[in-house]
């Protein structure tokens, strides 16, 4: 059963907690508010922290001190947990030094902050389902959220198009031009693709061989429409809360593939060094200035509107990022 998400209106203080000899106590500086956060409080994810718990799962700190063993940090340098961990959403975090990975500092606070869950996630549903080659295409919907902004800049750098599906909403004809400075070849919405062919508006692109799905519903269904006969669509999310339907003929005719993706699953097949190398790399776009996605800062001390602009009780807000 979902439970209501509550009201935090006053901040806890937590016990102090020993820092054993093999331990790195770090100081957080910034951790974001993901959609699957929310998702562990409701009581809806899959994987879910014993309880009590505190939430957050990346994030980015300062090492503060270490335990008598602990060779590979210093206090003063920059960490994040990787794979990403629970209990990020507090002012300081004591894990084992096997847990914490050292990051350039020059790279902004909020894309260290926010590398992980969404970025990878683009990075990898671009490399792991089908082959792709300098000159080929992807379609995807949820255009406008990270992961989707992600895709498109990834995609770019390798030579690859995207197609881009949005919602009809106010503000539409905004994000369609923030997508194209990001290097979208092509973004429609949702009511542009009510023809016959869709491909018939695809005039200089070839058929896209991969497709990304994170709304379910009609958007999903969009995605498949667009596909090449042996395509494949990747589901990492269902933001509309609606299922996906695929007519009988795709599946016939074109032969089309439903795979899905959850980067924790990925994670746990232990591949920590490949993550931590892709990591870096994203992190190196970042600091280049090749890797862009909005994000706000918000004050530990105000939380509360963080969450609440995170829930989306208040319009469409970029990516709530929590600094301490």
């Amino acid at each position: 059963m979902a439970l209501p998400i509550p009201s935090p209106d006053i901040l806890v203080n937590l016990p102090p907690v020993e820092v054993k000899e093999n331990d790195v106590c770090v100081k957080m500086i910034a951790a974001p508010i993901n959609p699957s956060d929310i998702n562990r409080i409701e009581g809806v994810y899959p994987v879910r922290p014993p309880v009590p718990a505190v939430g957050g799962y990346e994030g980015v700190g300062e090492v503060y001190a270490v335990g008598s063993k602990v060779n590979g940090f210093s206090p003063g340098d920059w960490v994040i947990p990787s794979p990403p961990s629970s209990g990020t959403w507090q002012t300081y975090v004591v894990k084992e030094e096997s847990v914490w990975h050292k990051i350039d500092k020059a790279c902004p606070m909020e894309y260290a902050a926010t590398i992980t869950v969404n970025p990878l996630t683009a990075l990898r549903m671009l490399e792991d389902f089908v082959v792709l080659n300098s000159g080929d295409s992807v379609v995807q919907n949820g255009a406008t959220s990270i992961v989707g902004q992600c895709v498109i800049q990834l995609a770019r750098l390798r030579g690859i198009s995207t197609i881009n599906l949005i919602r009809d909403r106010a503000g539409s004809d905004e994000a369609r031009e923030q997508l194209k400075a990001l290097g979208a070849d092509e973004v429609f919405s949702e009511s542009q693709l009510n023809v016959k062919n869709v491909k018939s508006l695809l005039v200089n692109l070839p058929e896209p061989a991969l497709g990304f799905n994170c709304v379910g519903g009609n958007a999903a269904s969009l995605v498949l429409k667009y596909l090449r006969e042996g395509g494949t669509m990747v589901t990492y999310g269902g933001m509309s809360k609606k299922p996906i339907t695929v007519s009988t003929t795709s599946f016939i005719f074109k032969d089309l593939a439903l795979r899905g993706f959850w980067l924790q699953s990925w994670l746990s097949m232990g591949k920590v060094k490949e993550c931590r190398e892709m990591i870096d790399y994203l992190l190196g776009l970042a600091r280049d200035g090749k890797l862009k996605y909005e994000t706000e800062l918000v004050p530990f001390d105000e939380f509360p509107v963080g969450l609440d602009k995170a829930l989306g009780k208040l319009g469409r807000q970029p990516k709530q990022v929590i600094t301490f």
